[in-house]
């Protein structure tokens, strides 16, 4: 991009992870949105963390744990508490 928009795309890349966490006013919405629509640069960028975040969460909330594993970690986080207080 040209130098005259770095600006533009610095302050874009600042509302990467608000505008992902959905945290903008709608008037910060709508002017990501309308830097995204000209500006491949960007748009790429929020693109990619946007698939990376989607895996991580999808991976993330997956797997299950075992049932005795669960126990066993309730269990020992409530002793930890107590001895804690």
């Amino acid at each position: 991009h040209a130098v005259s928009e770095s600006k533009g795309c610095d302050d874009c890349l600042e509302q990467l992870y608000p505008y992902l966490d959905r945290e903008l006013s709608a008037d910060e919405l709508v002017a990501v949105q309308t830097h995204l629509s000209h500006c491949v640069g960007c748009d790429d960028v929020f693109v990619l963390e946007r698939v990376f975040l989607d895996q991580v969460r999808d991976r993330a909330t997956s797997e299950t744990c075992p049932p005795a594993v669960r126990e066993r970690l309730i269990i020992r986080i409530r002793e930890d508490a107590r001895r804690s207080s």
